[in-house]
């Protein structure tokens, strides 16, 4: 999907002023609030936007260990220890991958001893053969797109007159 430079500026009002009303974003860019709409509709129905509800924080809900757990999978059976990761409540993302393992999630903990317990319960998994455990200590770089948006609206919007 083309998103052009106006969906940008729309993307942008959602990722920095989230809270506010569509009438609001229509009066901050200067056109009217049934465009906005539409195209915040059109974003939503491409898959542009994918959720709008509350990000959370698991250290603020008791889960201050963040790990990236590698997984090496027999062949065959990756959607099968997908389907058993997602009733793991502590691995909050899960990709398959390329290179060193076949599986790469996300997951929380209480302390380094929840930790351990939930690394236990993925090896005894049917199909997983190995996993690799790395701890997050700090957070450098938080989740965030807006930087994404902005290039790419420089992108969409050409060279200035």
């Amino acid at each position: 999907m083309a998103v052009d430079a106006l969906d940008t500026r729309i993307l942008r009002l959602l990722i920095e002023q989230p809270r506010t009303s569509v009438r609001e974003y229509a009066r901050i860019l200067s056109i009217a609030r049934g465009t906005v709409q539409a195209r915040i509709d059109r974003l939503e129905r491409n898959g542009v936007i994918t959720g709008t509800g509350p990000v959370l924080s698991p250290a603020a809900l008791g889960h201050p260990v963040l790990a990236f757990v590698h997984l090496e999978v027999t062949q065959g059976r990756l959607d099968e220890v997908g389907e058993a990761l997602a009733a793991v409540p502590e691995i909050v993302e899960a990709f398959s991958t390329t290179g060193g393992g076949d599986l790469l999630t996300r997951v929380v903990a209480r302390d380094n001893e929840h930790l351990e317990d939930v690394i236990q319960l993925l090896i005894q998994l049917p199909g997983v053969v190995r996993t690799r455990t790395e701890v997050a200590l700090r957070e450098r770089v938080p989740h965030r797109l807006l930087p994404l948006v902005q290039s790419i609206g420089l992108a969409t919007a050409g060279p200035s007159n």
